[in-house]
Order: structure tokens, then sequence, then C-alpha cells
């Protein structure tokens, strides 16, 4: 162990995991925010619920704590290098991890790290599961080789039905290796009946937002395909001055798209409409106060988690009709689906959900809360994973009854 930065834990456990549940290993980049970053904390503290042992192999980052305080063990190594020397010292730091730790199951959530984990899993005979996050580019055969790692999996978990088309039709995977398991919500945070009103009230000031004025949100980071310059248009033609659009969001460092995002509000004479709002750290009071939440990508999303978070908090959406958005929004239900990069079919969709009656949106939330709850939980999520490593611990059992 003496290359290995550990944390979370004084010393290896035993080989076999405890007698609950297995030792899990997850493999990911570093644990900055993000989707996959979630899912892997989420997962390891349903591991440890279950009465296994956790592990997360990264280069770290600012969930690593909250990774830890549900009990997780982190390993810090350079996993997120794609440098092939350093990939190749990664299988044997990770072969060590592996036998000191004891660990049962190999799960890699992304490309390079998936290489790494991949070799290091099958010198040590255990089971290896990947979970396929995106679509990846894929122009090109040398890049569908590089993606390909993450359908090598014993089993591979696709985040959505839209994924795991992608899957079968890109990289020929046999349906019985596919599994699809939705990304999931936090209910405990997401839920109209937990956000209290003086934190609504609290972020209406800081935005100086008017009280009563109908509030159009996109929440996503500034970049491209997220399609802020595309709602920028669509409220153009939506000729309304009695709204504001709230973009949330940092850029990243994407200055030069911030700076073009800004003339374009300038030429479209929006200023006074639309807020560039940078990160917050409140979004279920942020969703709160929204009367329509706009999930404009120009690309297909994997899944789609404004989407179903919006929902969860009961708010109209209006997003592209295409990926995985087909699959979290009930198309004239929970929200309106409308082709994408089209502005006019955007502002269309947009001027629906703010025509609401009181009625029709109380209507809309219910719909919308118990169609997230009933398919889009965190619960959900980690319990199909949980049987996803349930059933690769049979099949390796399996094994080595025959092989006796």
């Amino acid at each position: 162990m003496a290359e290995l930065a550990k944390t979370g834990a004084a010393a290896p456990v035993r080989a076999g995991g405890t007698a609950q549940g297995p030792v899990v290993l997850q493999v990911v980049p570093s644990l900055e925010t993000g989707g996959v970053e979630r899912g892997t904390v989420d997962v390891a503290a349903a591991v440890v619920a279950a009465g296994g042992v956790a592990v997360v192999a990264s280069s770290g980052g600012v969930m690593v704590r909250e990774l830890e305080r549900a009990g997780g063990i982190h390993v810090t190594l350079p996993v997120h290098s794609k440098n092939p020397v350093v990939m190749a010292r990664n299988v044997a730091r990770l072969r060590r991890l592996i036998e000191d730790y004891g660990v049962d199951i190999v799960h890699a959530r992304s490309r390079a790290p998936a290489w790494s984990a991949r070799a290091a899993a099958r010198r040590t005979a255990k089971p290896f599961v990947t979970t396929f996050h995106g679509t990846y580019g894929h122009g090109n055969a040398v890049k569908r080789w590089y993606n390909s790692v993450m359908t090598r999996g014993d089993l591979v978990i696709a985040i959505s039905d839209f994924i795991a088309d992608h899957i079968r039709e890109t990289y020929r995977v046999a349906e019985d290796r596919v599994r699809v398991i939705h990304r999931g919500v936090d209910l405990d945070l997401l839920s109209p009946d937990r956000v209290s009103a003086e934190r609504v009230i609290q972020l209406a000031k800081r935005w100086s937002l008017t009280e009563g004025m109908p509030v159009v949100m996109l929440p996503g980071r500034l970049t491209r395909w997220k399609g802020q310059a595309l709602l920028i248009e669509a409220l153009a033609r939506l000729g309304r001055h009695d709204i504001r659009c709230v973009l949330v969001g940092s850029d990243q460092g994407r200055r030069r798209y911030r700076a073009q995002l800004e003339r374009l509000v300038r030429r479209r004479r929006l200023d006074a409409i639309v807020l560039f709002a940078g990160d917050c750290r409140d979004m279920p009071a942020a969703y709160m106060l929204a009367d329509v939440v706009v999930s404009a990508s120009t690309d297909p999303e994997a899944f789609g988690r404004v989407a179903a978070e919006a929902q969860a908090m009961g708010r109209p959406v209006a997003a592209s009709d295409h990926g995985a958005t087909r699959e979290t929004v009930l198309a004239g239900r929970t929200g309106w689906l409308y082709p994408p990069g089209k502005a006019d079919a955007l502002a269309q969709a947009i001027g629906k959900a703010l025509a609401l009656t009181t009625g029709e949106r109380e209507r809309l939330a219910e719909v919308a809360i118990a169609h997230t709850r009933a398919n889009f939980s965190k619960e959900k999520m980690c319990a199909e994973v949980l049987a996803v490593y349930e059933e690769l611990l049979q099949a390796a059992a399996g094994g080595q009854a025959e092989a006796g």
C-alpha cells in the first residue's frame, strides 16, 4: 500500500467482504461535482447501508468528504490520466488495491480508468462491470475502439434506454449483457414540501426577481450544446417583456462563449429579461422560483438530469425532443417536447407553459412528481445497481462451483 494515498479507512478490510455484503471498488476519474460523481457516491452509500464495503479510487475532489461521511473509503490514484504510461502503471496500483481490500467487484464509470480497471479485474479474476454514461465521440474507428472498453464489462449498465440502444447499435453488444438503470434524483432534497418559503425568498432577492413576474429557467453549465443561445432566440420570438429568464450555471472558464451570449442578449434587446446567475448552491429553491424549466440541449441528453429534477419539484418542462428526454418527460402531461434546435417551437412551448391556469399547473405538478418518484428516484437506482452486483457475484460463484 506504499503507493496508495488512502483516506477514510485505518486499515484494509478482510478479503471477501463483510459478513453482510461485498467489497465494491468503483473507479472514476475524480470526485468533483457532476452526475457521474454523484452516482458514484450514492451507490457507495447504498453498498455501506447494505452491509458491504465501498471503496472508490479517483484523483480526488470536493466530494471525497461526502463519500467518507457515508462510510466509504477513498484511495487517491491518478486514474484520470490518459497518458498510456500512467494508465499501465494504474493496472498494478489497482491490482494491489483489489488484493489489499479484498475487493469482490470492480465497477468502472469512465473510459481512461476503465482500461486500467478492466486489466486489474481480469488479473485478479474479479467480476467487472461498467456504466455507460454518454454517447462519447465515435466518429472514427480509433475513437470507437477507445470507447469500447465501456462495453467490455461482464455486464454493462446503461443510464437510459437511449444509451442502451446506442450501445447495441454502435458497439454490437448483446442484449443480455445490458442493464438499463436510469439515474436517480435525490427526493430528500428535491421535494417541494422540503423547501422553506424563506429559502425561496432569499434566492429571489439575490437574483432581484420581482414577485409575480413569470420565471423561465435553464439550469446547466454555460457550454454551447446546452442551448443557451437557442433559448435567447426563443425569448426574442416570444416577444414578452413581462418575464425573467435565469441562466443558472457557471461558464467554467468559457469566457468567450459567455461573452457571445451577452452580446446576443444585447442584440435581441433582452438585457432587462435575461440574468446570468452563475452557480447556485440551492437548486431546490431555484426550481421553486421557476414557472417553466427549459432543457434546450442541441445534442441528445444521455439521461437529462434537469428535466427529471424539475419534474420532481413539480415544474413544467420544455425540452428538446431527442435522446433520453423522451423517457423522462411525459409529453403533453408533464411538459412539452419540441424539435431540437428550433427556436420558434421552443418559444411556443414556453408560451404554453406560462399560459397554464393555477388548476392546470397543480394537476401537472401532481403527475410530474408521481412520475419522478416512480421511475427516477435515487433509491430505485441504487437498488438496481446492487441487484447487478448480486447478479455478478452469483455468476462468479456458479463459475467457481463448476470449476471445482
